[in-house]
C-alpha cells in the first residue's frame, strides 16, 4: 500500500465516553475524500487500480473497533465495511447521499479519526500475464490522481514503479525481444519493477514463480 495523501483528520464531536453520536454526514465524508470523483472516472481509466482508504483512530493507543463507524440512513443502520487492516473499499451510495445519511461513532469526545487515500495496482490473476496488465497501472494511477485530487495533486507523489510483495522468496522473469530479464526478491520478499517505456510498447510476457500478495504503486 502506498499512502498518497492524508486527506483529512476529522475531529469527533458530541457526548463523551462510548455513547454513539454523529461523527459526520455521509455526503461530507464522500466529498472530503473525493470518493465521488474517483468513481466518476470511466471504468477503463481505473480497471488496473485498487483504490481504498485507511480509516483508523489518530490516537495509536486506540483500535479501529473503538470507532465503530455506522451509517444511519432512515430507519436502517449499516456498518462501514472496514477489514482487519482498517481498509475501506466502497463506491458512493446514491441513496445515502440524497437522504442525508449520518455516520455515527462510539469514539470518545476529543479523539480524531484519520482518513488516508491509498492506491495500489491490481495483481493480475495467475502467475503469467502481459507486461501492460500490471505496469499499465502506473500511468493509469498518475492520471487518476491528477483528475481526482485536482490542485492538490501537486502534493501527491508521481508513481514510477510497482513494488511486488510475495509470501516467500520469488523470481520474476520478463521475456522480451532484447532477451530475458530476471528479478529476484529481496530479504523482505519484494521485487521492484520500474516502468520501462520499451517494454510497455512491446508488452512481453511476465512470469512469476509465485503469485504476488500485493502490488504497491511507488514513487521510487
Amino acid at each position: 500500500m502506498k499512502k498518497l495523501l492524508l486527506i483529512t483528520l476529522l475531529a469527533s464531536v458530541g457526548a463523551a465516553h462510548a455513547e454513539e453520536r454523529e461523527w459526520t454526514t455521509y455526503k461530507k465524508f464522500v466529498e472530503s475524500i473525493k470518493l465521488d470523483r474517483y468513481y466518476a472516472l470511466p471504468a477503463s481509466e481505473r480497471d488496473k487500480l485498487d483504490f481504498y482508504l485507511t480509516v483508523e483512530p489518530s490516537n495509536k493507543k486506540l483500535k479501529a473497533a473503538d470507532m465503530n463507524l455506522t451509517v444511519v440512513h432512515g430507519s436502517t443502520r449499516t456498518a462501514l465495511p472496514l477489514d482487519e487492516k482498517s481498509h475501506l473499499r466502497m463506491a458512493p451510495n446514491p441513496q445515502w447521499l440524497t437522504e442525508d445519511a449520518k455516520i455515527m461513532t462510539t469514539q470518545a469526545k476529543g479523539e480524531k479519526i484519520s482518513v488516508i487515500y491509498n492506491l495500489d495496482a491490481i495483481v493480475p490473476e495467475g502467475t503469467q500475464w502481459p507486461y501492460n496488465k500490471l505496469m499499465g497501472s502506473i500511468a493509469q494511477g498518475n492520471a487518476a490522481i491528477s483528475k481526482v485530487a485536482g490542485a492538490f495533486s501537486w502534493f501527491a507523489p508521481t508513481m514510477k514503479s510497482v513494488l511486488l510483495t510475495f509470501d516467500k522468496p520469488s523470481q520474476l522473469t520478463i521475456q522480451s525481444r532484447t532477451g530475458t530479464k530476471r528479478f529476484l526478491s529481496d530479504a523482505n520478499n519484494k521485487i521492484r519493477l520500474p516502468a520501462d517505456a520499451a517494454l510497455l510498447k512491446e508488452n512481453p510476457l511476465v512470469e512469476t514463480s509465485a503469485r504476488p500478495l500485493q502490488a504497491e504503486l511507488d514513487s521510487e
